[in-house]
C-alpha cells in the first residue's frame, strides 16, 4: 500500500549555494490516472514506486528506440516529476499528450522547478528523495565516483544560483563515468535500451505489461540478440556520431562526449578489439563506474 505522502524536511541551504544545471527540464504529471498512464507509456515499472521514491526511466518509440531518458520521482500516489537531463520537457509533454485520450491527468512543463547541483544531503536510501513542493527535493546521484546530490528547487528558492560552467562540466563528466548516456539531439531514436546498456541502471523492465517498444526490448533480451553495448572511451576530439574503428573496420559509434572531446560513451560491438581509434587518433577504453543504479 502506498504511503500518502513522502517524508519532508527543511533544506537549510545557504543562499545561492545551488547552481542550476544547464539543459535540464522537469515535466509534471498528475491526476487520478497518472500512475496508470505512465505504467503504460514508460519503459520501467512505475507501479513499484512509492511516494518519495525515484527510478531511472525513459520513453521509447514503437521500434524500441530511446526517445528520452529521465529520472521519475513519485511525489504522491497521483503525482510524478520527470527530470530530463537532455530532452526538452515541453517536447516530451507534447508527444505524450497524444496518448492521454480520456485519461484523468495533466501534463505540464514545470518551468517553476529547477534542477541544480548542491551540497550533499543525507538521504535514507539511494532511491529515496526528501522534500516537498515548497522546500524542494534532494535526490542521491552518488555512485562509485563519489557523492552527488541533485536538488529540485522552486525557481524562486533563495539557494538557487545561476549555472556554473565548471560545475556543469563536472556533472556531465560524472554521468559519463557512470555510464549514464547524455543523449544529444542526433542520438534521439537511434539506440535501444540494451545498446545503451541501460540494464546497468535498472532503467527498463522486462516483467511489467506492454509499453511502446516493449516487444523489441523483450525479444532482444530473451533471444540473446544484444550484440552491442556501451563503452566508455578516452581520446582526442571525440564528438557524437563519430565512427569507432577496430582492426580496420567500423565497430561502433560515439553516442556522446564531453565538451573537451576527451571522454565519451560509445556503442560498440561486443567483439570489438581492445585497440580502437576514432578518425586517425587512437582511443582507449576506460572502466564504467558502478553505483548509479536505482531499483526498478
Amino acid at each position: 500500500m502506498l504511503s500518502p505522502t513522502p517524508m519532508t524536511f527543511k533544506t537549510n541551504l545557504p543562499a545561492a549555494s545551488c547552481p542550476a544545471l544547464s539543459g535540464f527540464g522537469v515535466l509534471d504529471i498528475r491526476g487520478a490516472d497518472a500512475a496508470a498512464f505512465l505504467q503504460a507509456q514508460a519503459m520501467n515499472d512505475v507501479a513499484t514506486l512509492t511516494p518519495g521514491q525515484w527510478q531511472w526511466n525513459g520513453w521509447l518509440t514503437p521500434k524500441g528506440r530511446v526517445v528520452a531518458l529521465f529520472v521519475l520521482l513519485r511525489v504522491a500516489p497521483d503525482h510524478f516529476l520527470a527530470v530530463l537531463p537532455d530532452f526538452p520537457a515541453d517536447d516530451l509533454r507534447q508527444r505524450l499528450q497524444r496518448f492521454v485520450f480520456r485519461s484523468k491527468l495533466s501534463l505540464r512543463t514545470a518551468d517553476d522547478m529547477v534542477a541544480a547541483a548542491g551540497p550533499q544531503a543525507t538521504l535514507p536510501a539511494p532511491d529515496l528523495a526528501l522534500g516537498d513542493a515548497v522546500e524542494g527535493w534532494a535526490l542521491d546521484f552518488g555512485g562509485d565516483g563519489g557523492a552527488r546530490t541533485l536538488w529540485l528547487l522552486p525557481a524562486s528558492h533563495p539557494a538557487l544560483a545561476p549555472p556554473d560552467a565548471g560545475i556543469d562540466r563536472a556533472w556531465f563528466a560524472a554521468d559519463l563515468a557512470h555510464g549514464l548516456p547524455r543523449l544529444p539531439a542526433e542520438a534521439v531514436e537511434a539506440w535501444t535500451p540494451q545498446m545503451l546498456s541501460l540494464g546497468r541502471l535498472s532503467a527498463f523492465s522486462l516483467k511489467k505489461g506492454c509499453y511502446p517498444g516493449q516487444e523489441i526490448v523483450a525479444r532482444t533480451h530473451y533471444l540473446g540478440q544484444a550484440k552491442r553495448g556501451l563503452v566508455r572511451l578516452e581520446g582526442q576530439a571525440l564528438r557524437p556520431g563519430m565512427s569507432v574503428e577496430g582492426a580496420g573496420v567500423t565497430v561502433g559509434s560515439l553516442v556522446c562526449s564531453d565538451a573537451a572531446g576527451h571522454e565519451g560513451l560509445a556503442v560498440l560491438a561486443s567483439d570489438a578489439p581492445d585497440v580502437l581509434a576514432t578518425g586517425d587518433r587512437h582511443c582507449r577504453r576506460l572502466p564504467l563506474l558502478g553505483g548509479l543504479a536505482r531499483p526498478s
